[in-house]
């Protein structure tokens, strides 16, 4: 049995350092060959598609590289990771809302009423300002005032 490997990709030729460098310690030439043996991996190895050949039951055996393409994967219909939220998110989330509830019902039922129509309702402080007759400056006012009151309840 043979492996061939594809001839777009080819191997360089490994460097004899105690040849090269002669004063270098063993130490340090075992370090530079594993290094050149990691780039050799990444350079050549991931990269190279394969041929396995059978002789005896006179089969070939395609082996494809190990480094893939976005876009083969989406071809092939592969599960990637959801791109929404994810579920500690959804989690931390869901705690983040029961505990705002939590402290709205502890807000006074005027305060209540001013944070529905600016945030629930979506008005904005100069349509409530003529809706109510209250100036503009009397709500943002107590708006300001309202959410430091539960910025201070909820970090309790």
């Amino acid at each position: 049995m043979k492996w061939r490997t594809s001839p777009m990709v080819k191997r360089k030729r490994r460097t004899n350092y105690s040849q090269e460098y002669p004063d270098l310690s063993k130490e340090i030439i075992e370090v530079l060959k594993k290094s050149d043996r990691k780039m050799e991996y990444q350079q050549y190895d991931l990269k190279a598609e394969r041929c396995r050949i059978d002789y005896a039951r006179q089969t070939v055996t395609y082996i494809p590289s190990r480094e893939d393409s976005y876009e083969r994967l989406l071809v092939e219909n592969r599960q990637f990771a959801a791109e929404g939220e994810s579920v500690e998110d959804a989690a931390v989330k869901s705690i983040m809302i029961e505990k705002m509830r939590t402290c709205l019902k502890l807000l006074t039922p005027a305060e209540q009423e001013l944070i529905t129509e600016l945030y629930f309702k979506g008005k904005s402080e100069r349509q409530l300002s003529k809706e109510t007759h209250i100036p503009y400056m009397t709500i943002h006012d107590r708006k300001v005032r309202i959410l430091n009151k539960l910025k201070k309840l909820i970090e309790k």
